[in-house]
């Protein structure tokens, strides 16, 4: 029996994940592949499924690939729809990490004896008194610990991150030196995996014939009639372009109303909040969030971050003063937590 130890990668076939696939490799693993099927509907083959289980046969490694469309469609895409019908803004990328993919690739490893779990994330693990931490990667232009906050003691102990300590540009180089310039070359994906551009035609197909999007009222914060919207799910708070309607100054989505099928619009100086509530939390180490008087708070994935502080009501919601009012800050989207560059927290705001 070989003495290596075991890990199963989640294999996308793209740049990311296939990399990670050598690097563990060089590393001495014992490799498994697996590709997930979350989305798509093509009744051949999808293009994929054949590059991942290409690259394995070249590395040598065993592939197996997972359908969990029936899945994914359930706890993703139907949540995804009726986030925007509930007047709320989605993050399916964070749901699908901390409920699915991570959950999944755990079980998997189970059923298989595997002992270590993988993926290409760019973000770093670390241990402290016994408590293991996501950490943001080195590029901090591609870092994924956003997406993590959610995931648990028993997953976090079994993952490996390979690409933590790299750029996108070395990860290229890294493939392209070993011989593999069509994987180092290959375009990153954007957007939601189901739904990559304007996700409104989406939503619309998924709602087909519903009496639910339908033209409704611009609002103004005191109630003054605006203009006509074209359905409120296709509008998010924080949106200023695309409205439709003219204004002497900028306009910015404020509030989403649906059981009225109004959207309230305001401007900017309006948008900002002092605080917020969080549902469907998680938090590393409850005292150093709760005793903490400063936490940093990114509630977007890209360049954001704030500072407050974190405290748990009565109802078991959290709540987050900030120290200098936040703007845009939309329900349904997701706040994650830092101290220093260790994710210790986070939640979906309400």
């Amino acid at each position: 029996m070989s003495l290596k130890k075991t890990v199963l990668l989640g294999m996308s076939g793209g740049t990311d994940s296939s990399v990670a696939a050598m690097l563990l490799k060089e590393a001495g693993y014992c490799v498994t592949g697996v590709t997930f099927r979350f989305w798509d509907d093509c009744s051949e083959e999808p293009e994929y499924l054949k590059e991942s289980a290409g690259l394995a046969r070249r590395l040598g490694i065993e592939h197996f690939v997972f359908d969990c469309r029936d899945l994914f469609r359930r706890e993703i895409v139907d949540y995804f729809v009726r986030e925007y019908m509930s007047g709320r803004t989605p993050v399916p990328c964070v749901r699908c990490n901390n409920l699915l993919k991570w959950p999944l690739l755990r079980s998997l490893a189970d059923e298989r004896g595997i002992e270590f779990i993988a993926t290409g994330h760019y973000a770093k693990l670390d241990k402290i008194d016994g408590l293991t931490y996501i950490r943001e990667g080195l590029d901090r232009d591609k870092d994924q610990s956003f997406f993590l906050w959610g995931l648990t003691q028993d997953v976090l102990d079994r993952m490996l991150l390979p690409l933590g300590d790299l750029s996108k540009n070395e990860v290229r180089e890294f493939a392209r030196a070993r011989g593999f310039a069509s994987v180092a070359d290959k375009k990153d994906s954007v957007g939601v995996c189901f739904c990559q551009d304007d996700y409104r035609p989406f939503l619309q197909k998924r709602m087909r014939g519903s009496s639910l999007i339908r033209q409704g009222s611009f609002i103004d914060s005191k109630g003054t009639f605006l203009g006509r919207h074209k359905g409120y799910p296709f509008y998010t708070v924080g949106q200023r372009r695309g409205l439709g309607v003219n204004f002497v100054v900028p306009m910015f989505v404020k509030e989403i109303v649906p059981q009225d099928n109004i959207v309230v619009l305001a401007t900017e100086d309006e948008l900002y909040k002092e605080d917020m509530l969080l549902t469907e939390w998680n938090v590393t180490n409850p005292k150093e969030v709760f005793d903490s008087e400063r936490v940093r708070v990114k509630i977007r994935y890209k360049k954001q971050h704030d500072y407050g502080k974190v405290s748990l009501l009565d109802d078991g919601r959290l709540k987050v003063v900030f120290e200098k009012p936040v703007s845009a800050v939309a329900p349904g989207q997701a706040a994650c937590f830092y101290v220093g560059d260790r994710v210790v927290g986070g939640g979906i705001i309400v």
